[in-house]
This record gives structure tokens, C-alpha cells and sequence, in this order.
């Protein structure tokens, strides 16, 4: 029952795309309303990875973690958004519901820390939903902090506020 890390493979985005909408689901729904937590639908997110992957393999990482051959979740680091070139930003960690409190979301940020130094950055940053509190508390033990900037974006017809958090590599 070990969980094994390994850098993810165009055939995993269909499957990370149904672990990320269950991920979202599990996440967001006490503080999001259900209609805004519908769409996209797995198969949707699974193409959306598709997309962006095609975009972004040379420049982004996707690490997967896997339980008995499963996926149970995975992370997504690349360039700041903000253009710094100094900081790489991890822009997800999503796990399994059933993965919750059992160490993966912890190996997938010390992973992703590691590659984000391993790649010459010298901080890290990360937007994370306001209301997301169980997300700030596994952030903040892990090292991060808010860093006093706030951005407003939709998931589906809810507007969330975003905060971003920063840390040293």
C-alpha cells in the first residue's frame, strides 16, 4: 500500500482530469454552490488537461502519485504567472477524496518544492480559494504564507477569492 511518485504521461490526463473534478467536488462544495461545482464534468476536465498539457509540457511538470496502480492524485508545477522569473509556482495539488490526511498531499509538495529548486527557483507561490481552509492550514504547516495579494476568478457561476502564498525554496 506505498505510494509511488512518477512524472505523469499524456495517457494519465483522462484520469487526472476525473481525480481533479472529484478532488474539486470533495474540496469546495461546503463553501461553493452545486451549480458551480457541475461543469466541467470529468470527461471535460480530462480534455482541459489535454489542452493545456499540449501547451505546456516544456515548460510545467505533472507529477502523479499512485496507490496500488491507482491514481490518487498529482501535482502541477511550472513558471510564476506573475512573470517572476525567480519563482516557480505550484499551480495545483489535488488528491483523491479517500486520500485525504494519509501523507500523499504532503509527498506531492515536498516533490514539487524539490522540482521547483531542482529548476533554479529560488521561491515558490500558489493561489489558493480564501475559503479553502483545510488547503491554508496543509499549506501553511508545510511552510507557505500569505502574502498580502488577492485575485477574484470563477469556478463555474461562483466568483471565489484567491490568495496567494509564498515560500523560500
Amino acid at each position: 500500500m506505498t505510494v509511488t511518485l512518477r512524472r505523469a504521461a499524456t495517457d494519465d490526463l483522462l484520469a487526472i482530469g476525473a481525480l481533479h473534478q472529484r478532488s474539486r467536488l470533495a474540496a469546495y462544495s461546503s463553501f461553493l454552490p452545486a451549480e458551480a461545482l457541475a461543469e466541467p464534468t470529468p470527461e471535460a476536465m480530462g480534455r482541459y488537461w489535454a489542452e493545456r498539457w499540449s501547451w505546456e509540457s516544456d515548460t510545467h511538470l505533472m507529477t502523479v502519485a499512485e496507490r496500488d496502480g491507482g491514481l490518487v492524485g498529482f501535482s502541477y508545477v511550472g513558471p510564476d504567472d506573475d512573470g517572476d522569473p525567480a519563482t516557480g509556482l505550484l499551480y495545483a495539488i489535488h488528491l483523491d477524496p479517500a486520500e485525504r490526511g494519509r501523507g500523499v498531499g504532503r509527498e506531492l509538495m515536498i516533490d514539487a518544492l524539490a522540482t521547483m529548486r531542482g529548476r533554479g527557483w529560488r521561491r515558490a507561490a500558489l493561489w489558493v480559494l480564501a475559503e479553502n481552509g483545510h488547503a491554508r492550514r496543509f499549506y501553511e504547516r508545510g511552510g507557505w504564507s500569505a502574502a498580502g495579494v488577492e485575485r477574484e476568478d470563477a469556478i463555474g457561476s461562483a466568483v471565489t477569492t484567491q490568495l496567494r502564498y509564498t515560500r523560500p525554496l
